[in-house]
Parts: C-alpha cells; structure tokens; sequence
C-alpha cells in the first residue's frame, strides 16, 4: 500500500521504519572511562567516545557497505534480477550482503577462512546463504585462499556478482558519507582523534577522509594486528579476526594514518574481555585491537599534557555474539595461549583501577557502617549488627 494512503488510515503519527535497511546508520557515541581509569586522572585525559556499530541491524559495521555496493550494482548493471552474490569475508560483510540481499530476491554464496568462529558460519547460513570454508595458512594467490576460491566460484556461478570489498570504491565511499559525518555531527565538529582497525581498511580511510576535509589536524590511529602488513610487519597467520591483511587492498588509503598501533592476539582479546566486564559492551576480537590503539593514543596525550579537551573516537565494529565459541570460551582461549589477561594493560590495568575504586567504596561503606554504630553505642542505642558486603 502507498505509504501516504497508509498514514491516512491512522488518527496519530507512528514511528517506524520501512525496512530493516533504513536502520542501518546513526550509531551511538558512548564515553569509555574503566578501561582507561589505569592511564592517568581523568581530568587529565581526553574524552573517550566509542562508536558502537555493532548496535547495526546485522551486528557489525559492514551493514554499511552491503545495502551500498548492491545498489551501486544495480545501477551499473552488473547485479541483474534473480541474481547471485559471491564474496569472500570474516563473516560480518556476508551478514550485511545477506540482509539486503534477501530483501532484493539475490541468492548468497560467502566464502570464509577457516579460522572465523563458527557463529559467523552459522549466521550466515541463517540468512540463507550458502557458505564456503578454506584454509587460513594460505597465500592470497594461492587457488585454495578464499580469496581465489571466490574468483572461482564468481566465474563458474550463472549471473554472479562478486562485490570485492577488497577494491570495490563503494566501501570507502560509504563511510565517507555516513560514517564519518555521523562523528562529526555527533561530536559538535569536537573530534581531534580517530581510531580505527584496518581489515579491508575502508572504514578507516572513508571515516578518516570526510572528518579531516572538516579538520585538517585531525590526528588517524590505526590498529593493526601483528603478522599484518599495514604496519610493517611479515605476513604471518593471526587469530583476531576481522582485521589486518597479508597484502593492501585498493580500498586503503595509508597516507591517511598518523601512526599504527601494532597489536599481539593476546592483548586484543583480552581487551575486548575487559570491554564487555569493564563497560558493559559485549564486542568482538577487532574491537579489542581498536581499544589497544585507542588506549595508545590516550596514554600519549595523558603523558604530553595534552588530553585535557582533546576528543578520541574509536570505532568499535562488531558484536561479541559472534565469538562466544572463541572470544569467550575460556579453554578455547587456553588452547591457543591466550588466557592469561595478565598481558593485557586494557584488561589487567583497569582492572586494577576499577577493583582499588570498588574496594574504596566497600571501605568507605563499613567504615561509615562501625561509625554508626559508635555513635548510637555512646547515645546508649543497642549497637549495629556490622555486616558483611560484597
């Protein structure tokens, strides 16, 4: 039914969306204070503002880039009706795909490396996509890296479309019209640093593009995991998912970095640990890459002098739910070295501070408790029972 013909049915105006598409954006800006309570005090640090795009319908970031490249396909002609989708991905841009795809009549085919959680899998199965698993210790070139794999399948599918997030221009451009002014105007125009996690690098470069044509001397953190090249390591493989590339994809523009942050496995996931006990944000293992660099980026200007009214923005790109097999599954972790927290400054740092800040509070507490007690004891009161707390 026509939209306008609809409204007329009804005595009062009702909010809604018409799609699930129209939901995906507008993320919110939320303040990070226990995960760098360990860094300084907190009038002499910076504002740290989390951007939480996993609150997007599909749970991640990449909900941004699906809806969009599909359209843009449309237009050129390159997705015709009834056709496939063929892309490979660590799971949250085949959501994405997935979402719009369904609502478009298009069928899915993702291929995935073998390392992504198996929640990924099963997710994007139950959008009704097909998926595809290869092996992670592969080179790029090499025909079993999902990469090839996709070519493959891409070329031997019927009317296929593979979108190629990995040099599609649509995936830079779409945070350089959304994302980047969603911090800006959330910001007041205030953001003096962005930081970001580099996988595709389309993110980064898109957000970093639009807010810096805004203010020059914006100040790009990139977060990198080792065994990535975007920081100049060796190709090596990595368990963080989501971030990081053993080759540079068109849609990264490196010259929009100040500095990158390289980040070990062990201390991502701990920080993203730290996040979901700390601030109550359930998020993935890129995340805690993203608050390693952020914390960086924090503890230098706290040791300059110069946090105090300087904004950090860090973009936290995904949902924790997509990791409960890995992330948090505490053997899963001691199977592949990675329990102890202990490594992590995110993790064990503000731990400390906030456990001091919560011990002071039970302190302060009983200690108020026995003096209330003296008190009514000297005005010949029966005496408090003391009790125990948490």
């Amino acid at each position: 039914m026509h939209p306008m013909r609809l409204a007329s049915l009804f005595d009062a105006p009702m909010d809604y969306a018409d799609t699930v598409l129209d939901l995906i954006g507008d993320t919110p800006l939320v303040r990070l204070r226990r995960v760098v309570a360990d860094l300084g005090p907190e009038e002499a640090q910076p504002l740290l503002l989390a951007k939480l795009e996993m609150l997007n319908p599909g749970g991640s970031v990449k909900d941004r880039i699906g809806v969009r490249m599909i359209e843009a396909a449309e237009r050129s002609g390159a997705l015709k009706p009834g056709g496939t989708i063929v892309e490979p991905t660590s799971g949250n841009t085949g959501v994405g795909l997935a979402i719009a795809a369904n609502l478009r009549g298009y069928r899915c085919i993702f291929v995935m490396a073998d390392k992504q959680a198996e929640e990924k899998q099963a997710l994007l199965r139950a959008y009704g996509a097909q998926v595809v698993v290869c092996p992670t210790d592969v080179p790029p070139e090499s025909p079993d890296s999902y990469y090839k794999t996709a070519e493959r399948l891409a070329h031997e599918t019927p009317g296929a479309w593979m979108p190629g997030q990995y040099w599609n221009p649509e995936n830079p451009r779409t945070h350089e019209l959304t994302t980047g002014p969603e911090i800006w105007r959330q910001t007041g125009g205030n953001v003096t640093h962005l930081v970001a996690g580099a996988g595709t690098g389309g993110t980064l470069s898109g957000t970093a593009r639009f807010l810096r044509s805004k203010r020059p001397d914006l100040v790009v953190v990139g977060g990198d995991t080792e065994g990535s090249v975007f920081s100049g390591d060796t190709p090596h493989p990595y368990l963080t998912e989501g971030v990081g590339e053993d080759f540079f994809p068109e849609t990264i523009d490196t010259s929009l970095v100040d500095r990158w942050v390289r980040v070990p496995d062990r201390e991502a996931f701990a920080a993203a640990r730290s996040l979901a006990r700390l601030e109550g944000i359930l998020a993935g293992e890129s995340s805690g890459t993203a608050l390693v660099a952020a914390r960086e980026a924090v503890r230098s200007l706290v040791e300059t002098g110069d946090g105090r009214g300087k904004v950090v923005v860090v973009i936290l790109p995904d949902t924790g739910r997509n990791y409960l097999s890995k992330l948090f599954n505490d053997d899963w972790l001691r199977d592949h070295g990675l329990a102890d927290e202990r490594a992590s400054g995110a993790a064990a740092a503000a731990a400390a501070a906030a456990a001091a800040e919560a011990g002071a509070e039970v302190d302060k507490a009983v200690s108020a408790l026995g003096a209330r007690a003296r008190r009514r004891a000297r005005a010949g009161a029966e005496p408090v029972k003391r009790e125990a707390r948490a």
